[in-house]
């Protein structure tokens, strides 16, 4: 694994890191808030880059996903 860098504004506090154990190169993100970590392929990061704002809108709100226990996630 490659070195890590932090990134932080008023709203998020994450840890990235590029991750070359998988089958392909992936980014591994961190929240250091609650040490939840989640890899993004280069498929699913080109995803985000032809995403608009738009589309973004639900998950960039906390409300939907920050504050729900796990256990109650199912569906």
């Amino acid at each position: 694994m490659s070195e890590s860098f932090v990134l932080k504004n008023e709203f998020a506090h994450v840890s990235v890191k590029l991750d070359r154990s998988a089958n392909g190169d992936r980014l591994l993100i961190q929240d250091i808030r609650t040490g939840k970590i989640s890899y993004f392929d280069p498929l699913e990061l080109e995803s985000l880059l032809w995403s608009t704002h738009k589309d973004l809108t639900t998950l960039l709100d906390p409300s939907q996903t920050r504050w729900i226990d796990e256990a109650d996630d199912v569906e």
